[in-house]
């Protein structure tokens, strides 16, 4: 039987009324899945390939077949918004079925929750956060909600492979699970995945299910990627370099470079005739096609005033529907807002909008209204936000300015264009600052340039994405869960908490002493009650936390001032400035009127002008492979057929000046005199183990002074040794490292997470230094390096007569 005859009438009857000519191949992967087997799936396959559709025809054919005599299953994704996108998208699937569709977060109205908890039935979408909510507050109603609930589906799942959120999901799921006395089947999709068995592992834990990974032969992938490199002033890369660079031999006309991105052949099912309800054979593989576009000329011209790289966007987006990423809040502000005083300069309707978290929920749903609209030639700058599967319509290309921090995030956002058969489009965007005349060695290497080229050759060549990290210990999410359980289900002995929460996957590394120790804490400062017959129960200072509406979340948040104009919500900032001074949200600069403290309010009103936005911290973790494909990048002589010409010219002037201080070659490099530099090509957290080892047990011998990091790229300082003296001493105190503790300073507590305030010290402690810190990828990496240099260092500094030796002045 074929999977399209397996489906309910009812989705068939939709597959006809929507024209679709075949089912793709991760639909009848997953519909096998589903059907024979009883394991948990995870279906991996690019972005708009139907993964949404692939799991829930199943699922709806078998509530129809057999009605669950309650919720009978839940969708849980990550952002309010994509849920919101979904709920329309299933409502309309199971109308003419009459399985209920609901949808629950803090922006749902309370009369669809009160019918939700009267009626419980059909599908329930929600987030982490919200399900976290519901485990508190209906705590006893759980098991009447979900008494029959067969599947828990998890969209974007590798948006909650990193960090404490993910983990917070599985708990919530567990917990859920034991309070209902069910075991859901549980499927995860993603567009993203970068190690499929880990993750598999991941999703099923504790529901004694092995998890189905179906291989899916998709069609071949087709790319439509640029890059491109802009200093912010003066003369552009081509214009300064020496004779011949950026016309090495086998370079391509690159004005709009392409690449072809194959993954395995599809094998589809042609959806029958409505005369012919049989199995048609799957058709021939299409062959492959290279796309390399003709050269586009911009469709408008920027003021003369303007910053070169953000007027290559406004020149290049007018006529189309785009989105601009950006890495941060305050850069997605600052660019939208540039970009918006090139249209006032040139005399043209404003044709950009803005999305990110720290706007108000209204101006992000009227963006995404706006981009909708088949008739709109709008861009969007944004973050993150618009990262994932939410529904803006078909967009024509995205610019990313720099590089993202990961492959996944890359091909996230790569993955929103090309829809309806059209390739995907990225137009990378790298800028730098002018360099000055004597600027040092690391400073005239394009760190952005080269990340984007690792990013986008890691995944052609190996198709490497950054696989999960699962082996943390998440000790502010233990105190979460433990404040958490504790709270809904009222007293507990110690031994029936620990079991409650020791037995969550999350902790599988966490040790009895470790639990004992942390309540322990919490019994000291009042979080937790102990009662006369040694129960345990939240104490008042722990109800002031759960209590609190935040509670739900487990990411940090910093402290939120709400932005208001004329009674309309613009969104929220952190640290105001003072009444009178200007801000920047909303894609457009207010001067502030009045600052209301307690109630944490901001007056303003709209100005001319630009001023920096400040949203808080935006931390990036870029994994060692990205540094190490980097580092490839300047060794070796191939010219990527993305990169266009200014690029082409920034890369070969990086090589010159890397070759001929051996950079790629030689770790540790000096820079005149007692200056060095050193390269380590390590990611993030294996960087900052490397740093704090060489502060902590070898600066002294050393005598080395004023380290100076640009993690995860160089650390620069002064020393009195040679090169030979600091391999040989790194690499015996690497060799020596017993404990990770030691790589942790006397006295400090590394607060990383939203609890860790809550946590003994000692635990947070041990948590940095055996969860966060990449010890192991640290001393692998210094234990390979050379016992003395292996070449006469030299070259000259770029733009100087300053001539780069191996050996320190006398």
């Amino acid at each position: 039987m074929s999977t399209f005859d397996r489906y309910a009438p009812f989705i068939q009857d939709f597959i006809y009324e929507h024209d679709w000519q075949s089912l793709r191949s991760v639909q009848v992967a997953a519909a096998e899945a589903i059907f024979d087997t009883d394991e948990n799936v995870l279906l991996t396959a690019s972005t708009a390939s139907g993964k949404t559709e692939a799991a829930f025809f199943p699922i709806l054919t078998e509530f129809w077949e057999n009605p669950p005599a309650s919720v009978g299953a839940i969708y849980i994704g990550p952002l309010k918004a994509l849920i919101n996108d979904q709920f329309i998208r299933l409502e309309d699937l199971c109308a003419e079925a009459d399985i209920p569709v609901w949808h629950w977060h803090g922006d749902v109205s309370q009369s669809h929750k009160r019918k939700m908890m009267k009626h419980p039935s059909g599908i329930l979408q929600i987030t982490p956060e919200s399900l976290e909510a519901m485990l508190l507050h209906r705590h006893s109603a759980i098991g009447r909600i979900f008494g029959d609930l067969r599947y828990v589906v998890i969209d974007e799942v590798h948006s909650l492979l990193r960090g404490d959120r993910g983990d917070q999901c599985l708990c919530c799921i567990e917990r859920l699970s034991r309070l209902a006395g069910v075991n859901p089947r549980r499927i995860g999709l993603s567009a993203t995945i970068g190690d499929p068995e880990a993750t598999g592992r991941y999703l099923s834990a504790g529901t004694g299910r092995g998890c189905v990974i179906p291989r899916l032969e998709g069609p071949k992938e087709r790319w439509r990627i640029s890059m491109e490199h802009f200093y912010t002033s003066g003369p552009q890369a081509p214009e300064r370099g020496i004779d011949g660079l950026g016309n090495s031999r086998g370079q391509r006309n690159a004005d709009e470079a392409t690449y072809e991105a194959p993954t395995h052949e599809a094998h589809e099912e042609l959806v029958p005739s409505r005369d012919e309800l049989v199995e048609d054979v799957a058709p021939e593989r299409p062959a492959p096609e290279t796309e390399q576009p003709a050269a586009e000329a911009p469709t408008d011209t920027a003021p003369v005033f303007a910053d070169p790289g953000l007027a290559y966007v406004f020149e290049h987006t007018r006529g189309h529907k785009c989105l601009v990423f950006a890495n941060s809040r305050e850069e997605a502000e600052a660019v939208c807002t540039t970009l918006r005083q090139y249209c006032e300069a040139t005399g043209e309707p404003d044709r950009f909008l803005i999305h990110h978290g720290n706007l108000s929920a209204s101006l992000r749903e009227s963006t995404e209204a706006l981009m909708r609209e088949e008739d709109t030639s709008l861009t969007t700058v944004t973050t993150s936000t618009l990262e994932l599967g939410i529904d803006i319509g078909r967009l024509e290309r995205a610019f990313q300015i720099d590089a993202p921090f990961t492959v996944s995030s890359f091909l996230q956002r790569m993955g929103r264009t090309g829809r309806r058969g059209q390739p995907s489009e990225m137009w990378f965007l790298m800028r730098e600052d002018e360099p000055e005349a004597r600027a040092l060695l690391p400073e005239t290497i394009p760190w952005n340039l080269l990340q984007g080229i690792a990013l986008v050759q890691l995944y052609l060549e190996d198709r490497w994405v950054e696989p999960p990290r699962l082996d943390g210990l998440p000790y502010s999410l233990l105190y979460h869960q433990t404040m958490a359980t504790l709270a809904s289900t009222g007293e507990l002995s110690p031994a029936e908490l620990a079991r409650r929460v020791l037995t969550l996957t999350p902790f599988h590394r966490i040790s009895t002493d470790d639990f004992r120790c942390l309540l322990q804490h919490l019994i000291e400062i009042d979080h937790i009650q102990q009662t006369d017959e040694g129960g345990l129960i939240v104490g008042i200072a722990g109800e002031r936390v759960t209590n609190n509406f935040k509670f739900y979340a487990v990411f940090s948040e910093d402290e939120e001032f709400t932005v208001r104009s004329e009674s309309q919500e613009l969104g929220t900032i952190v640290q105001p400035p003072p009444v009178g001074e200007r801000i920047a949200i909303a894609g457009a600069t207010w001067v502030v009127e009045e600052i209301d403290y307690k109630r944490h309010l901001i007056e303003c009103s709209p100005v001319k002008g630009r001023v920096p936005a400040y949203f808080g911290m935006v931390a990036g973790d870029v994994n060692t492979r990205i540094l190490e494909r980097m580092r490839g990048a300047l060794d070796e002589d191939a010219m990527y057929p993305y990169l266009r010409r200014n690029a082409q010219a920034r890369l070969s002037q990086a090589r010159h000046v890397a070759r001929n201080a051996h950079v790629t070659t030689e770790p540790l490099i000096c820079v005149g005199g007692t200056a060095w530099c050193l390269f380590p090509w390590l990611g993030s957290y294996a960087f900052l183990a490397l740093e704090r080892l060489i502060k902590i047990k070898c600066a002294d011998e050393l005598g080395l002074k004023g380290l100076d990091s640009s993690r995860p790229y160089f650390m620069q300082f002064t020393m009195r040794a040679d090169a030979e003296t600091f391999y040989r001493v790194v690499k015996r105190a690497a060799e020596s490292l017993s404990d990770p503790l030691e790589l942790v300073y006397p006295g400090e507590v590394p607060y990383f997470d939203k609890y860790d305030e809550f946590v003994p010290e000692e635990l947070i402690r041990k948590g940095f230094a055996y969860g966060v810190l990449d010890v192991d990828g640290m001393v692998k990496r210094v234990l390979d390096w050379p016992d003395a240099p292996s070449s006469q260092q030299g070259g000259f500094l770029p733009g100087t007569s300053h001539r780069l030796t191996g050996e320190p002045k006398s």
